[in-house]
């Protein structure tokens, strides 16, 4: 069901003080709409209230492993967004715990709180069949969604990028250190990079109807890219110049063995599972027209937004324009 965005609603964000949850607050705030953003360390979520107007963002406790927490959370909305996810499994936050029974918790919440519009965030690669945690657990997450809330507007972006991207960032700081740049698998992997305003966009026109329920929409930008067409775009906006080295998935599954055991590390063994399939939006969704063109959202390319953020990677910064 849909809602009316203004000053009398309240939506309710979990995990709404992340990348893709400051674009998603700001999105909604310009609407009037009152938000509670429900997060583990709402102490740490101050930085969202100047997005909107005095008292009109509130940051609240919850805990998608404590489903007391998120049915607090929810109580008095009017909608829900379901943001929460990691990319790797840290102590008690495991893909099972937070991307599976954290979505299940979410949507009861929702509708024990009587929500009339619940928006799960998934990702383009949700497959129950697929050899990747990740993915399987993301899968998981919708059809847990689907079966406690059925009229759920699920949402399956690709890569997103924007400014605090971990994308687009991670590979500029990498040029900026590395002797040479990996193509895991030869880099033939394809992507869809979608600009996070885009999706925060396509999140408000879930919210207000004009997208539904049923198969989940695939956010991608207007671009595909392999990934070796991702290395060279990061190494001309960073104005560097490397050489891309070829690494077969089996060696980069043996470096994700070793660099997995760091407290953040940079790749594990199922992110390699992951890039083993391509991350691009469906035939299928093209066609019933479920994507961003779908939503008459114009997707904006990588090239419009990227070159200005990754900037401070070149060797003189902002002035590498400049000749010495």
């Amino acid at each position: 069901m849909a809602i009316t965005l203004n000053n009398r609603s309240l939506v309710t964000i979990y995990g709404g003080s992340g990348f893709l949850g400051r674009h998603v607050v700001r999105a909604i705030a310009e609407t009037g709409a009152r938000i509670r953003v429900a997060v583990r360390r709402p102490e740490l979520a101050g930085h969202l209230q100047p997005l909107g107007d005095v008292g009109q963002i509130v940051p609240v406790q919850a805990n998608v492993r404590f489903p007391d927490s998120l049915l607090a959370a929810a109580d008095g909305a009017d909608a829900v967004i379901n943001l929460v996810g990691i990319l790797f499994p840290s102590g008690k936050q495991s893909f099972t715990s937070v991307q599976d029974e954290g979505a299940r918790h979410a949507a009861k919440a929702a509708k024990a709180a009587g929500a009339e519009t619940l928006v799960h965030v998934s990702a383009i690669g949700a497959d129950a069949n697929s050899r990747s945690v990740y993915a399987r657990s993301k899968a998981e997450g919708e059809a847990a969604v689907r079966d406690v809330f059925p009229d759920a507007v699920i949402l399956r972006p690709s890569v997103v990028f924007g400014p605090e991207d971990d994308f687009f960032n991670r590979f500029g700081g990498l040029a900026r250190i590395a002797p040479v740049l990996p193509l895991i698998g030869g880099g033939h992997t394809k992507f869809q990079p979608v600009f996070v305003g885009d999706v925060a966009k396509a999140m408000v026109a879930a919210l207000t109807g004009r997208a539904g329920a049923g198969a989940p929409y695939e956010l991608g930008g207007p671009e595909i890219l392999t990934m070796r067409d991702v290395m060279k775009r990061v190494l001309d906006y960073t104005m560097r110049k490397r050489p891309m080295v070829p690494l077969p998935f089996w060696a980069a599954k043996l470096q994700a063995f070793f660099l997995q055991l760091l407290p953040n590390p940079p790749l594990t063994i199922d992110q390699v599972r992951l890039l083993e399939s391509d991350n691009v939006v469906s035939a299928a969704a093209i066609k019933a027209a479920r994507t961003l063109e779908g939503l008459n959202i114009e997707p904006v390319a990588v090239a419009s937004v990227v070159p200005d953020y990754l900037e401070q990677f070149r060797p003189r910064g902002q002035f590498s324009i400049y000749k010495p």
